[in-house]
């Protein structure tokens, strides 16, 4: 897809985003706030996989990363007024973008499971400050916050995040992630810089979790620290390796079923990290390119 496609595809989906939100409230209430919760999932999964597919990083810290959007949105908006919400959008994402970039630099030499335990650890020390923080409201967290989050803002940032992680990747710049993601050393040789790659990864993809936080603090007017925790995480990386690592449709497919499927099993959340572990083991042993990837077709004299 070129850039002119790509842009009226964006333009497209604004619209509908914006025509359908103008009618939401003759929605039901609870379908809408399961379609905002979608929506939130979509901008996790796609800024992630930039990290951890396109990139080839392995990030846990993601829900650490939107907890510094969604509480520094929230508390921006409870200390000035709700019409300063698109403002309130933008801080979380520069504020999370900045936690992107001091996490990113120090554990640029590191690859796998050790850069998946500092990222861990992040997300934890993020989570524990705001739980000590009185400014955030501490163990209870913020609450008041206003609902200000429309289908409009969170399909509408679902979008522009899609836009700007496939642009990234497709453009000529961007072609230095998979570079990165295939061979650090191969990319080095030839004159990519992995550093600049990995921290620009890091950046991008926090600042739209920071935006997706802050779009979540605004939906549920509640913050509270306990519930950004490794768990959170987990759920999100769940979505870009059942969705196939670097495949952006097959996230966004995974990132919706993970979130409506839960709303018809109920009555089994208590194992739902058991079902994602029974899961995650059967797709690596049967279909470890992702679940809902996305064959290319090959020409038969290829």
């Amino acid at each position: 897809m070129n850039a002119r496609n790509s842009k009226k595809w964006l333009l497209a989906a604004l619209g509908a985003a914006l025509v359908i939100s103008y009618f939401s409230a003759q929605f039901n209430r609870y379908y809408l706030g399961v379609a905002i919760d979608v929506g939130i999932n979509i901008i996790l999964a796609v800024s992630l996989n930039l990290i951890n597919g396109h990139t080839g990083q392995f990030s846990l810290g993601h829900a650490g990363f939107m907890a510094v959007g969604g509480f520094t949105a929230a508390k921006f908006t409870l200390l000035t007024a709700p019409a300063f919400f698109p403002l309130s959008l933008l801080i979380g994402g520069l504020m999370a973008a900045l936690a992107g970039l001091l996490v990113g630099v120090p554990s640029l030499r590191l690859r796998g499971d050790y850069l998946a335990i500092v990222t861990l650890g992040f997300g934890e020390i993020i989570r524990v400050i705001f739980q000590n923080s009185q400014a955030f409201g501490a163990a209870t967290g913020l609450t008041g916050i206003p609902d200000l989050t429309t289908l409009f803002w969170t399909f509408g940032t679902a979008a522009i995040t899609v836009y700007v992680v496939t642009s990234l990747v497709n453009s000529t710049y961007g072609r230095g992630f998979i570079c990165v993601r295939d061979d650090e050393v191969a990319a080095a040789a030839i004159g990519i810089s992995p550093t600049r790659y990995k921290v620009t990864a890091f950046v991008v993809g926090a600042f739209f979790a920071g935006v997706a936080g802050a779009l979540y603090a605004h939906h549920k007017t509640v913050m509270q620290p306990d519930g950004f925790n490794f768990i959170r995480s987990i759920d999100i990386v769940v979505m870009v390796i059942l969705g196939g690592m670097g495949r952006t449709t097959g996230v966004i497919i995974a990132a919706v079923v993970l979130t409506v499927l839960p709303e018809f099993l109920r009555e089994f959340a208590s194992y739902r990290m058991i079902l994602y572990s029974l899961l995650i083991i059967g797709l690596m042993l049967a279909r470890p390119e992702g679940l809902f990837t996305i064959r290319k077709r090959t020409n038969a004299g290829a």
